[in-house]
């Protein structure tokens, strides 16, 4: 089965080993899940890659709940990836996920009265999580009241991460994270 019936899953191949067991781009996965997955606290590693990017996307107030309008911005988006850097979207989707996903991270400490910042790594399953939600988040930020659209936005901002552009919003804010992280050791 190809997604969006176009591109083949099969021959993507996950080079970041501490992500590959949590990006599912499995062809048999359900494009649409209705939540199936929300019941248990890793069970959304079960999702499709790209239903979680979705899911991401239709968190800004003019996306809610209009999962198949985002569906459209993805696949339109696939598309201009597909074009410009002709390679399997699917392929170029996973290496931003890879780049844009903060390696360590600060959780704040409490010692009596004080708060101590303490830098930690990330979990391979919020990794994930973090990279979909800047490259969604970043995409958001391109298009929103401006005059590019928001499949043209997506696009940039997935090819801009995979390679590992600093313009990029993704790989900006990952690299912001890690600097506190590093003052923070």
């Amino acid at each position: 089965m190809k997604i969006f019936g176009k591109w083949d899953p099969a021959e993507v191949e996950v080079a970041d080993p501490s992500v590959k067991g949590y990006m599912n781009l499995d062809a048999k996965a359900v494009m649409h899940s209705g939540g199936k997955h929300a019941k248990q606290q890793f069970k959304k590693s079960e999702q499709h890659i790209l239903e979680r990017l979705v899911n991401k996307m239709m968190r800004t107030e003019r996306n809610t709940g209009k999962k198949l309008k985002v569906y459209g911005i993805v696949e339109d988006a696939f598309d201009i990836i597909a074009k410009r850097t002709k390679e399997n979207p699917l392929t170029v989707l996973a290496k931003a996920i890879s780049n844009a996903g903060p390696r360590e991270e600060v959780v704040r400490l409490k010692y009596g009265g004080i708060t101590v910042p303490k830098a930690v790594d990330t979990s391979p399953q919020r990794r994930v999580d973090t990279a979909l939600m800047f490259i969604a988040k970043g995409a958001h930020a391109a298009s929103f009241k401006k005059t590019k659209k928001a499949d043209a936005a997506l696009a940039d901002e997935i090819i801009a991460a995979a390679n590992r552009d600093v313009k990029s919003y993704a790989i900006n804010h990952r690299d912001s994270v890690e600097r506190v992280a590093k003052a923070a050791r």
